[in-house]
């Protein structure tokens, strides 16, 4: 009964975290270039009850007889599949058509990696303006550099291409910046540890960032300006595995209130 008791247990646990992985991805449905999460079960050691052999002369049973002692999560693995481009009116709006990610260098002076392409023009310290997130951190080229608003020039007269290339207009005339986006991809996406304002960071499981357009075999990504890239969260779904999450939780709970009730009846069984 005692192991009835931690097995449910266990079960609602792993339940718990199952519906708060639901529940963020619920509430992040209209947050740019997030990627749904999925909890990941595994089953905990097995107890055995009995062996393959119960004989004394070692005579083998097809099968023992074994007992599991409950679940756990083993990870919350995020789906890099394509949201859908919305359009927007700013033009420092940019939403990532393939695998790549941006580049943006947080506070810490550090490189992280995001689908969110909602950007604006922030004025540095040095009175330049160049392109950065919605916090702040700058958008990074692809040799690592910020991207400026060049002498001259006004933001609202900076050009983007599809392929991520950038230019900038004076008067009638229109000049390369010798700048482009740089866009990344990973061998593993789903590896990349999620930080806030919707960084991702580079780890062994990812592996290295793979510079689009430098290394060989990688395809290319396309820049849609005015648009943004949505959730990839569907809504129905995660109403229905909220649902199945909510049953297999109420489930443990009766299988534990069963135990317990299971234990009474046997100690008044003296009585």
């Amino acid at each position: 009964m005692m192991r009835a008791l931690y097995t449910a247990a266990t079960g609602m646990i792993a339940e718990q975290t199952n519906v708060d992985t639901i529940s963020n991805n619920l509430s992040n449905v209209n947050t740019t270039g997030y990627k749904t999460q999925r909890a990941e079960f595994k089953s905990l050691l097995y107890q055995t009850l009995q062996t393959r052999t119960t004989t004394a002369n070692g005579e083998n049973k097809p099968v023992g007889a074994q007992v599991g002692l409950g679940t756990r999560i083993a990870a919350t693995t995020s789906m890099y599949t394509q949201g859908s481009l919305l359009s927007s009116e700013s033009p420092t709006d940019f939403a990532i058509d393939g695998k790549g990610f941006f580049a943006v260098r947080a506070e810490d002076g550090q490189t992280y990696y995001t689908r969110n392409g909602n950007f604006t023009w922030s004025v540095a310290a040095d009175q330049s303006v160049m392109l950065t997130t919605q916090q702040g951190y700058p958008v990074l080229d692809r040799n690592g550099n910020t991207i400026t608003v060049p002498q001259g020039a006004t933001a609202d007269k900076m050009i983007f291409g599809d392929d991520g290339s950038i230019r900038y207009q004076i008067g009638n005339e229109t000049f390369e910046l010798n700048q482009s986006f740089g866009l990344y991809q990973f061998n593993n996406p789903a590896g990349l540890e999620k930080r806030q304002h919707s960084l991702l960071d580079a780890t062994p499981a990812s592996g290295n960032p793979l510079l689009e357009g430098a290394v060989p075999g990688v395809t290319a990504s396309g820049i849609k300006q005015k648009y943004l890239e949505g959730s990839n969260v569907q809504v129905a779904d995660e109403m229905v595995n909220l649902i199945v999450a909510q049953r297999a939780y109420e489930l443990n709970s009766k299988a534990i209130t069963t135990a317990d009730s299971m234990l009474d009846t046997a100690n008044n069984l003296k009585r």
